[in-house]
């Protein structure tokens, strides 16, 4: 079939809007017609190159919409997965996994070896892609390629959710809601009562501070140098905001100390050092953006031994999404995440080069393409 779908050509180019060739799923994968996709910087380290990736491809990894085919796997299903039929809502899972590799079978479906490979050579799990061009292939962006009027994805990426869930909610869930969030919640356990610095208050950064009130901050500063992002991070309960990461301001607000938990939601090297000062001794410093690939961290051994600080990764908030996309939808629905003030603007996939452009100045929280 035809679909109309937003592709990458090369490294510093444009979306351009164009038909492709979508071609039926095979053994285990699912047909998706989209409905909602996030903007989320992810997407733009393609055009930067931070991400490297085979192209020309199609992004989009924060995405939901409906079944319109399955066809089944002759494995069995894994036991925790609701199986998933024609005409269900699905957020759409970008970290596939299979259920039994070592990560699976050890409570690690976020670090699922089966698909690694595959999604990054943007194919099926088969070494083929399902878009193409003319007769020559189109790549998927982790594994999903959800810009685009409907998509091919393995079954492991769709997550069933709540048939009267608004598919812009169950897409943010897809990727900032569950990374933000987990960090708090998954990786770093955070108990309730402490205080927490977020560092970056992108689409992730503030659904890190939504979780930190979930789970019982008492203190929560929120740092970006854009106006309208630290008034985000306000709106959703952060307690405190800076335009800049700044260790002596952020003790001068921590009884002297640093923070108990610090969040870097950015991605970025310089500010992953600065988030190691900014936690107390003793404290927990957690990275969750994505840094750029042969990026390098200088983290001093010294401090780390001498004041007992903690430093950790967080992959896609450390999540089960079979049980955690679920989860955030319900707490969404009994008002304890307001996940639908993350969404400021949508757009049409025509518009999707305005979007970003949105994005990068600070003007979008979180921007949507809807269909």
């Amino acid at each position: 079939m035809k679909v109309r779908a937003a592709v990458l050509e090369s490294v510093g180019g444009q979306f351009h809007v164009q038909h492709l060739d979508l071609a039926e799923p095979r053994v285990g994968e699912v047909r998706v017609r989209v409905l909602a996709v996030g903007v989320c910087h992810s997407d733009w380290h393609l055009v930067t190159g931070d991400t490297r990736h085979p192209m020309p491809l199609v992004p989009g990894h924060e995405g939901a919409g409906v079944v319109e085919e399955v066809v089944p796997s002759r494995e069995s299903r894994v036991p925790s997965r609701e199986p998933i039929s024609v005409g269900d809502l699905v957020a759409l899972n970008w970290a596939p996994n299979c259920g039994s590799c070592f990560y699976c079978t050890h409570d690690r479906p976020n670090l699922c070896e089966t698909y690694v490979e595959a999604v990054w050579a943007g194919t099926m799990l088969d070494g083929t892609t399902r878009l193409s061009r003319k007769g020559e292939p189109i790549y998927h962006y982790s594994a999903l390629a959800c810009f685009a009027e409907q998509c091919v994805v393995p079954a492991p990426c769709c997550v069933k959710m709540p048939a009267d869930l608004e598919p812009e909610i169950a897409a943010v869930i897809g990727c900032a809601v569950t990374t933000g969030v987990g960090s708090v919640i998954n990786t770093a356990q955070m108990r309730s009562g402490s205080s927490v610095v977020v560092l970056g208050a992108g689409g992730v950064g503030l659904s890190t501070v939504m979780g930190a009130v979930l789970a019982g901050a008492s203190s929560i500063i929120a740092v970006d140098p854009l106006e309208s992002r630290r008034s985000a991070a306000l709106a959703l309960g952060a307690t405190h905001v800076l335009p800049k990461a700044e260790p002596e301001a952020i003790r001068e607000l921590t009884e002297g100390r640093g923070a108990d938990y610090v969040f870097e939601a950015a991605g970025t090297t310089g500010l992953q050092e600065v988030a190691i000062d900014c936690a107390r001794p003793g404290g927990v410093i957690v990275f969750s953006g994505l840094s750029p690939v042969g990026s390098e961290t200088n983290i001093p051994g010294s401090t780390l031994v001498r004041q007992e600080k903690t430093v950790m990764g967080s992959y896609y908030g450390t999540a089960n999404t079979a049980a955690d996309f679920p989860l955030y939808a319900r707490l969404y629905k009994e008002g304890k995440l307001p996940i639908d003030r993350l969404i400021s603007h949508r757009y049409d996939l025509d518009q999707i080069n305005e979007a970003y452009d949105d994005m990068l100045k600070g003007v979008s929280v979180r921007g949507v393409v809807v269909f």
